[in-house]
């Protein structure tokens, strides 16, 4: 919104100055007494968000005045260029507020117009410009303009504020940067628009007064260095990749490329998952995990190259979606999968798993039960379980029908099928292509037999109740009724996803957060959010004790893998290696922004796993599946490279394999999982702030 102070425009107008300003009511008053004095009476300054006295004087000595909120020095020219002053001027005249344009030698530069289009004031021709330049001034225009010769094929002198332009040229330009960067742009496209160009000589004085925003400081000074040296590539590329770029996208376009590059990613998923399937046993065979990730690679470039489509059918989606996880079902699995099946074995026997470590004497005869290779395979023997009741009440019901480790694997296969149905419902089949195509997906579910589809097929159930738009109640329900209804439902699956793994818990807390002081509803979302772990831990209690939740386990307290930020901190500070709760802390408290920042749930778990993820001191390659699903939502670049560098974990069992490694990543390697991650998050976060900017 503009507050302008009326200016009746009825004839042309020869030159329109157009001021930029912030906070310069020292020097304002003196700068439009020297324009006027040069015959320039049409001025108009941009007060850019002052919160001194600019605006007012400004408008005591004649001046339109508008008010851009929005900061930026090409916001406000562009600003100026939007009154209706602007529209009816032959030429434009830009200028600072500071006083260091000499405004006398005006009349030199408005003698150029009939021969030239754009004329810019020339600080480094005279011997009081370059004098008064700073260093870092002199740098700066020495090297943006050297850029400017090697991309444009023009030597521009200088990149001084004080330039005349005709208006004609300046909408043929089409300026479009709305930061330090406008100039640099006005300029490279002048040359591209093979305007007529002239650099006049002119003096340059030191700030008249106030505070210089840019060389004055520092920080400024790398600031605009960043911006100029972004401005310039940006412009570069779209000069010279624009026109290939459109021909790329008309030739996606096309619907026999369209088709060709269906087929080519079908051969490589299904290709890619035949040549990984014969390779999951990474701890017996030095070999599986370097062909392992000759297999993941070639899926994995059909699953970048499914980024590239426009359009994708039922029939291709459930066939390439269905395909490669029935292929690797015959993959040998991860060693999760033995400790599934035997603690849901000795539960059909009447074994507590909570009480009873799989080495326990007890046990021993029932060692038996199982394949060699799978008893040999088990991980931490000398513990009892930690996996939720509600998932070891599952191993109990699927070891009772057959201990086989292709029907655990299809059960966990039909929940990530189920999460499959639930995206495409609601986002329709291309975007749910990050899910039901991803490799890591795939394998981790079908392959490695990991049960954490259990987990997330009701917490994405939960999560698109919750967030789905409403709809109309039926007859015998009232809106209130239907409204009251979505979060019951939805803390039903939370509570689910609870008692399957551990990881949800935070999540009830928002949806608490959420009903604002509606006391009956919070009780009855918690009961409902309880209700499953407590159901499902009555099997598990004996009198007063019910070890259903593992603090105590050494794993839990002290367990290290693949960890981001923990193994940094443990780096650094060796203590800290002798216990995983302080991470609690800092996700405590991330949590707690999270509840008053996310504006629906969907948001909030997916932030939430993130920084679960990066505070965690305990990562295996399969948690970051947990992020996909709202990745499919959130477009989150973070979690679609991470599916690919995740890969990298394996590179763990390998060591082990060969007898050379330990279970920690190298510094590298540790790099190569996460650094693509932490990219991604750094790109969301940087477009998601100019969204809102330029929303704004």
């Amino acid at each position: 919104m503009y507050m302008t102070i009326p200016h009746l425009i009825t004839d042309e107008i020869d030159v329109l100055a157009i001021i930029p300003a912030l906070n310069e009511e020292a020097t304002i008053a003196e700068v439009l007494k020297m324009l006027l004095q040069q015959g320039v009476t049409r001025i108009c300054v941009v007060d850019n968000g002052s919160c001194d006295r600019t605006a007012e004087i400004a408008s005591q000595h004649g001046a339109q005045v508008i008010t851009e909120p929005r900061q930026g020095y090409g916001q406000a020219c562009w600003s100026g260029l939007q009154t209706k002053q602007a529209a009816h001027a032959r030429w434009i005249l830009f200028c600072d507020a500071d006083g260091s344009d000499d405004l006398s030698q005006l009349t030199e530069l408005l003698a150029l117009r009939p021969d030239y289009d754009f004329i810019l004031g020339n600080r480094r021709a005279t011997p009081a410009g370059r004098s008064q330049l700073t260093p870092v001034q002199n740098f700066g225009n020495a090297l943006t303009t050297k850029l400017l010769q090697y991309g444009w094929g023009y030597t521009y002198q200088d990149l001084g504020p004080l330039r005349l332009i005709r208006k004609q040229a300046l909408d043929q330009i089409a300026m479009t940067d709305r930061g330090y960067g406008w100039t640099i742009e006005m300029q490279a496209k002048a040359v591209e628009q093979k305007l007529r160009i002239c650099e006049c000589p002119v003096n340059y004085r030191p700030r008249q007064g106030g505070q210089s925003k840019i060389s004055g400081t520092l920080k400024g000074s790398v600031k605009a260095g960043q911006v100029i040296l972004t401005t310039l590539g940006k412009l570069y590329w779209q000069k010279t990749g624009g026109h290939f770029w459109q021909q790329i996208c008309m030739m996606r376009s096309r619907k026999s490329f369209q088709r060709g590059l269906l087929w080519a990613i079908a051969l490589c998923i299904i290709t890619g998952s035949l040549l990984t399937m014969p390779h999951g046993d990474f701890l017996n065979q030095p070999t599986a995990v370097p062909l392992f990730w000759q297999g993941i690679s070639l899926m994995s470039l059909g699953f970048v190259a499914s980024w590239g489509l426009h359009k994708v059918s039922g029939i291709w989606f459930w066939a390439i979606a269905l395909t490669p996880r029935l292929i690797l079902l015959a993959m040998y699995p991860g060693d999760d999968i033995w400790r599934y099946l035997w603690e849901g074995h000795i539960q059909t026997l009447g074994h507590n798993p909570y009480l009873l470590a799989p080495n326990a004497d007890i046990l021993i005869p029932l060692r038996a039960d199982l394949p060699l290779e799978g008893w040999n395979q088990i991980n931490h023997p000398h513990l009892p379980a930690i996996y939720p009741p509600v998932a070891q009440l599952g191993f109990q019901f699927l070891a009772a029908i057959n201990p086989a480790v292709v029907l655990f694997k299809s059960a966990f296969v039909a929940a990530d099928v189920g999460v499959c149905w639930l995206l495409s419902r609601r986002f329709g089949y291309l975007p749910t292509l990050l899910y039901a195509w991803n490799p890591l997906i795939i394998y981790s579910f079908a392959g490695g037999g990991h049960y954490d589809s259990w987990f997330l097929l009701p917490l994405v159930a939960a999560w698109l109740w919750w967030d789905r738009p409403n709809t109309r109640p039926t007859n015998k329900q009232t809106d209130g009724q239907a409204i009251a209804q979505k979060p019951l439902i939805s803390a039903v699956g939370i509570g689910l996803s609870i008692a399957i793994k551990w990881m949800s818990l935070p999540i009830l807390g928002f949806m608490l957060w959420q009903q604002k002081r509606q006391w009956q509803q919070v009780a009855l979302i918690l009961v409902l959010g309880i209700l499953p772990m407590a159901i499902a831990s009555i099997p598990f209690c004996q009198g007063t004790s019910c070890p259903v939740i593992p603090l105590q386990s050494p794993f839990v307290n002290y367990g290290r893998s693949a960890a981001f930020i923990p193994q940094i901190v443990g780096s650094l500070l060796p203590d800290t290696l002798q216990g995983n709760w302080i991470y609690a802390l800092p996700l405590a408290g991330f949590v707690i922004w999270n509840l008053v920042h996310s504006d629906s749930i969907g948001q909030f778990i997916e932030r939430y796993l993130i920084a679960l993820m990066l505070l965690s001191p305990i990562i295996h390659a399969w948690y970051f599946t947990w992020l996909v699903p709202f990745a499919v939502a959130s477009r989150n670049w973070g979690t679609r490279l991470v599916s690919l560098s995740a890969f990298v974990y394996f590179a763990l069992p390998h060591g082990l394999a060969l007898g050379t490694g330990s279970w920690q990543l190298t510094h590298w390697q540790q790099w190569g999982l996460w650094g693509p991650f932490i990219l991604g998050l750094v790109g969301l976060a940087i477009s998601t702030k100019q969204s809102v900017q330029s929303t704004s």
